[in-house]
């Protein structure tokens, strides 16, 4: 299932009684701004590798896994993809599988493409309790509708 940008396709649904987005919201421009957000934070870490090696030494720091569909072919990164989304969940931490690798290095404005990236969790000032804005908090909102379904659906990030 991939969430759509506009309404016009989940009204179209409704009358086809197809399964069924469960908002019309734009969560793919949701995404993109909290990814902004994030790195004029500091708070993104980009790539794989980067990605495994900051939550194998603390995992208690991370709020959001982004995940793009994966290419057809390439098993080995699929397989570190699956491991990774496996401890994801295990570890409470927010798995958002986007469409398309491409547009979520470009939003990040990475030179390469990369198939992932994670969004660092901010704390108040006595480091006690999470703050989140709000578009992080439209995401976990997201997220936590999702969070038990068989197949997580894939958002359709705006072109950039």
């Amino acid at each position: 299932m991939v969430v759509e940008e506009n309404c016009t396709m989940h009204h179209l649904e409704m009358e086809l009684d197809m399964d069924l987005p469960m908002e019309c919201a734009p969560i793919g421009r949701t995404v993109k701004s909290a990814l902004l957000r994030a790195q004029d934070e500091s708070r993104v870490i980009v790539g794989l590798s980067a990605a495994i090696n900051v939550l194998s030494k603390s995992p208690d720091g991370s709020l959001f896994c982004l995940m793009a569909v994966p290419k057809d072919g390439d098993s080995a990164t699929h397989m570190h993809e699956v491991l990774l989304e496996a401890f994801c969940y295990e570890n409470d931490i927010y798995v958002i599988k986007v469409d398309d690798a491409t547009k979520l290095s470009r939003i990040l404005g990475q030179e390469t493409v990369e198939s992932c990236c994670l969004v660092q969790k901010t704390w108040t000032a006595d480091q006690d309790e999470e703050r989140l804005n709000k578009a992080e908090n439209q995401l976990v909102d997201y997220c936590e509708a999702h969070w038990d379904a068989p197949k997580q659906p894939t958002v359709q990030l705006p072109a950039v």
